[in-house]
C-alpha cells in the first residue's frame, strides 16, 4: 500500500484543502459542506468511523447466534477466516475511495467504473440499495438500543421477589423512538461539535473496551479449559453438518463489521479526504478487527457454560455470560451500561452516514423530492432535510414492532444484504476498469499489483459471505423464527428497478457524466 503514517502527517497539511478542491473538480460536485474549511480531520473521521461499527460492543450483542452455530471453537475460527475477507473488502474500497472521495461512495463508483452500456442503471440500482440499507441500519440500530434497555429492565426486575417487568413491544417502540429523537438532537442542534465529540467518543470506546475486559478476567471464578475455547464446536441450531452450523454463524462477526463505507460518505467534510478516508478505513479495520478478536476470546473464557446463557429471559446471551463472570449484578449492569453507550454514539454516526447518502443520491435528481433532500442547510452547512427524513422513516419502520417484532427485524436486517450488494457491484465494476486502456485513474492510496487479486477474493467472498445472511438462525424454523430478510431485500431490489423504469431513467443524472478528466 503506497503512503503510511509518515505521508499521512506530511500531506495534511496546508495544501489539503487546495487537494480537496481538486478532487471535488474532477467529480465535477461542487463543495457544500463547510465551504472554505473541512471540519474532520484523521483523528475526528477515525473516531465517527470506529464508533459506528463498534465491534467489540456488537461482538456481545450478537454472540447469540455464534454461540447458537458454532459453538465456542467455531466463533473462534469463523471470525478469523470472516476477517480476512471483510479486509480485503475495506482495503479494495478504500483504494477506489481515494480516485473518488465523494459522499456518493459507491454508486458513484459504480458509475464511473462499470460498463457504459450498464452504469446508469447499476449506479441507480447500487444507490437504492445503499440509501435503504443505511436508512434499514438506522432503525435497526436505534431498535437494539432500545430493546438492550428492555433487556436490563427484564435482569433486573424478574424473579420470584418483586416487581417483575413485563417486556411488552410497544415499550420497544418507544425505547426505538426516543433513540433516534437523541440521534437526531445530535446531528442537527449539535452538528458543529461532532467532530470533536467523536474524537471523545473514540476514547470511550477504548476505555471502555478495558472498563468491560478486566472485570470478566479479574472477577471470573473460573475459566473454561483452552481445549473447550480452540477445538470443541457447536451445533445448537440442528444443521446437517458443523461446517454448515460455522458458516451460519457467521452473523456475529458480519454484524460486528457492518458499515466500513461510512467514511466515504463523510468524504466531502474531511480534510485531505483522498488520504485520509482510506487510511481511516483501514485503520478502523484493524482497531476493530483487533479490539472484537480479544473481547470474543475473553467472553468464550469466562461466559461459563453454553447452556446457561443461550435463550435468555433478556434475549441478550452476553448478560447471563457477564453475570456469570463478574458475580455481580452491579457489574452487569455496568457493563451494558458501556455498550448501550457505546451504541448510542454508534447509531449518531449512522444518522449522519444515512443522511449523507441520501443527500448525495439527490444530489443527482435520483430520489424523489429531490431538490429539498439535497438542500444543505446555510446556517448548519449539514443536510437538515435528509436527516429529518431519515428520522422520521426510523419512526415509522418502528411502530411495524407493534404489530410484530419478526416482521421488523426482517426489515432491519435487510441493511447487511443490501449494503455487501453495494460493495459487490462497485468492486466488481473497478475490477471491470483495471482492464480498461489506460487503467484506472492514479490515487494516493493504492494497492499497486496486489490490487486486482485482492478486489476478486473480496468479491468472492462477498458474494459467498451474503447468502448466509438470509438464513435463520436454525434449521427448520418456524415461520416467527424464519428469517424473512431475503423476501424484503428481494422486495427492495424490485421496488428500485421499477423506480427506475418510471423515473431514474429519465431524470437520474449519473455521476460520470460530470467527472472531468485530469492529467
Amino acid at each position: 500500500m503506497a503512503g503510511g503514517k509518515e505521508v499521512l502527517a506530511h500531506e495534511v497539511g496546508l495544501d489539503a484543502n487546495s487537494q480537496d478542491d481538486r478532487d471535488m473538480e474532477r467529480l465535477g460536485k461542487a463543495q457544500q459542506f463547510k465551504v472554505g474549511r473541512r471540519n474532520f480531520k484523521f483523528y475526528s473521521i477515525l473516531g465517527f468511523t470506529t464508533t459506528l461499527m463498534a465491534s467489540w460492543e456488537s461482538i456481545l450483542l450478537t454472540s447469540t447466534y455464534g454461540l447458537i452455530d458454532g459453538g465456542r471453537a467455531g466463533m473462534v475460527y469463523v471470525y478469523l477466516a470472516s476477517f480476512v475477507g471483510f479486509f480485503a473488502s475495506v482495503i479494495s474500497m478504500a483504494e477506489i475511495s481515494s480516485i473518488a472521495p465523494t459522499s456518493g461512495g459507491q454508486y458513484h463508483w459504480v458509475s464511473e467504473f462499470a460498463a457504459p452500456r450498464w452504469q446508469r442503471f447499476l449506479s441507480y440500482l447500487t444507490g437504492w440499495l445503499s440509501v435503504l440499507g443505511w436508512q434499514a441500519a438506522f432503525a435497526s440500530i436505534c431498535f437494539l438500543c432500545g430493546t438492550l434497555i428492555q433487556g436490563l429492565l427484564v435482569f433486573n426486575y424478574s424473579g420470584p421477589e418483586g416487581y417483575i417487568y413485563g417486556y411488552e413491544r410497544w415499550h420497544g417502540t418507544l425505547l426505538t423512538m426516543a433513540i433516534a429523537a437523541v440521534g437526531t438532537l445530535v446531528n442537527t442542534y449539535g452538528a458543529k461539535f461532532l467532530p470533536p465529540l467523536e474524537g471523545i467518543i473514540l476514547g470511550l470506546h477504548i476505555f471502555g473496551f478495558v472498563a468491560v475486559l478486566v472485570p470478566m478476567w479479574v472477577m471470573s471464578p473460573g475459566q473454561a479449559p483452552s481445549s473447550e475455547v480452540w477445538t470443541v464446536f457447536g451445533n445448537e441450531g440442528g444443521w446437517a453438518s458443523m461446517g454448515l452450523a460455522c458458516l451460519v454463524g457467521q452473523l456475529t462477526p458480519i454484524f460486528s463489521w457492518t458499515g466500513p463505507d461510512a467514511a466515504t460518505h463523510m468524504a466531502e467534510e474531511v480534510q485531505n479526504a483522498a488520504l485520509v478516508v482510506p487510511w481511516c478505513m483501514v485503520s478502523t479495520a484493524l482497531i476493530n478487527g483487533g479490539l472484537g478478536f480479544v473481547m470474543l476470546v475473553t467472553l468464550l473464557y469466562n461466559m461459563g457454560e453454553i447452556a446457561d446463557v443461550l435463550n435468555p429471559p433478556s434475549s441478550f446471551s452476553f448478560i447471563p455470560a457477564v453475570h456469570h463472570a463478574t458475580g455481580s449484578v452491579a457489574a452487569t449492569n455496568g457493563v451494558a451500561a458501556i455498550i448501550l453507550v457505546m451504541e448510542v454514539c454508534s447509531a449518531i454516526g449512522i444518522l449522519a452516514t444515512a443522511s449523507r447518502q441520501t443527500f448525495a443520491f439527490a444530489r443527482d435528481n435520483a430520489l424523489p423530492f429531490s431538490r429539498s433532500l439535497a438542500h444543505v442547510n446555510r446556517r448548519t452547512q449539514i443536510p437538515v432535510t435528509s436527516v429529518l427524513v431519515s428520522t422520521i422513516i426510523t419512526l415509522l419502520l418502528s411502530l411495524i414492532n407493534i404489530g410484530s417484532t419478526a416482521a421488523f427485524n426482517a426489515i432491519a436486517s435487510v441493511m447487511i444484504a443490501a449494503l455487501f450488494t453495494t460493495y459487490i457491484l462497485s468492486i466488481g465494476a473497478f475490477i471491470r476498469a483495471r482492464f480498461q486502456p489506460g487503467g484506472i485513474p492514479p490515487s494516493r492510496f493504492s494497492l499497486g499489483a496486489l490490487g486486482l487479486p485482492i478486489n476478486v477474493f473480496s468479491v468472492a467472498y462477498l458474494c459467498f459471505a451474503i447468502i448466509f445472511t438470509f438464513f435463520p438462525t436454525a434449521a427448520n424454523p418456524t415461520p416467527v423464527d424464519m428469517n424473512w430478510s431475503i423476501l424484503v431485500f428481494g422486495v427492495v431490489v424490485i421496488f428500485a428497478i421499477v423506480q427506475y423504469l418510471g423515473h431514474g431513467r429519465l431524470v437520474y443524472q449519473a455521476p460520470v457524466t460530470q467527472v472531468r478528466k485530469t492529467e
